[in-house]
């Protein structure tokens, strides 16, 4: 009998339970200011916008040797940064230089889920490019090349310090991916 009372007990307080309700998957909600361009001036020949969240343009090195500058765009509070990379156009290296940025983003398609590639042109200020978005966990998450096909050639590249997980950097990478293609459409060679 005290089984059976026990057993009683046991099923109602059961059955006044609620029915189980699937919680909304949560989702992480980061807001960046509304981006405001600047022009940069830089010591090379060409000029772009860069956005005020982004420190002040840091790590512009020479390579002597090879005619090749690098600069750093630093968004601390993103915790990424845009990699430039300039190099002259000269004897006939612009086909080379053209693979060596392709290949350059496919080296991610081991990590990456995927890579769309936009063709980027710009006739008036005689800028021709393209720009890559990698979707996935690879290490850099867009990048991009613009050039006059005569004398000049940028190449670029986003990286965040973090690991690569793809949802946790998502909503930096849009932000970042919007101030890359602001970049290739402000440059304005010399």
């Amino acid at each position: 009998m005290r089984k059976l009372l026990l057993i009683g007990v046991a099923l109602s307080c059961l059955a006044c339970a609620e029915d189980p309700v699937p919680k909304p998957k949560a989702m992480l909600r980061l807001e960046y200011p509304k981006p405001e361009y600047k022009t940069v001036d830089v010591p090379l020949p060409f000029t772009f916008e860069k956005n005020d969240l982004a420190d002040k343009i840091s790590n512009i090195k020479l390579d002597g040797i090879n005619n090749v500058y690098g600069i750093d765009i630093n968004y601390p509070k993103l915790k990424g940064t845009i990699y430039l990379t300039y190099k002259k156009v000269e004897n006939d290296n612009l086909t080379n230089l053209l693979r060596d940025a392709q290949n350059h983003t496919q080296k991610h398609t081991i990590k990456a889920d995927e890579i769309e590639g936009d063709l980027y042109e710009n006739p008036k200020n005689n800028v021709f490019g393209m720009f890559y978005e990698v979707g996935g966990n690879a290490a850099s998450q867009s990048q991009f090349y613009v050039t006059d096909s005569i004398n000049h050639f940028l190449s670029g590249s986003l990286y965040f310090y973090a690991k690569p997980n793809y949802d946790s950097i998502y909503p930096a990478a849009i932000y970042l991916r919007n101030d890359i293609k602001h970049i290739m459409e402000t440059i304005k060679w010399e």
